[in-house]
């Protein structure tokens, strides 16, 4: 087949097969760092401890405060803490034998930048 028509046939009407990028995509580490926060967001119970982290007095908690509302022993809100405190969500202050919670400054502003840059 003559290459004229190949290159009709592979792709009538059009010299290119796919659309354009209208922005650049998302780099390998940025991609890296948004699964890992997506991955410890992915679960109801840690999506709870940031909103309840957040609406507290001071944008802070204690451990004790956390446990019931979310009907869950405290070594299984550590748990979920933890993971929130690795994945740059959450920082944890020691006072006593209590653990205190925040919200990182910033880090859930960074997380609806990155879902607009990536949707706009």
């Amino acid at each position: 087949m003559p290459i004229a028509q190949l290159e009709t046939a592979a792709s009538p009407g059009s010299a290119a097969c796919c659309a354009p990028l209208l922005r650049e995509a998302t780099d390998p580490d940025t991609a890296r760092d948004l699964a890992r926060v997506f991955k410890a967001l992915a679960d109801p119970a840690r999506v709870q401890l940031v909103s309840m982290v957040a609406a507290h007095d001071g944008g802070e908690a204690c451990v004790c405060d956390l446990t019931a509302p979310l009907g869950l022993a405290q070594p299984t809100v550590s748990h979920h803490l933890k993971i929130l405190v690795d994945a740059g969500l959450l920082t944890r202050t020691q006072r006593g034998r209590w653990a205190y919670y925040s919200v990182v400054p910033g880090s859930l502003a960074q997380l609806t930048r990155s879902l607009t840059a990536a949707t706009g």
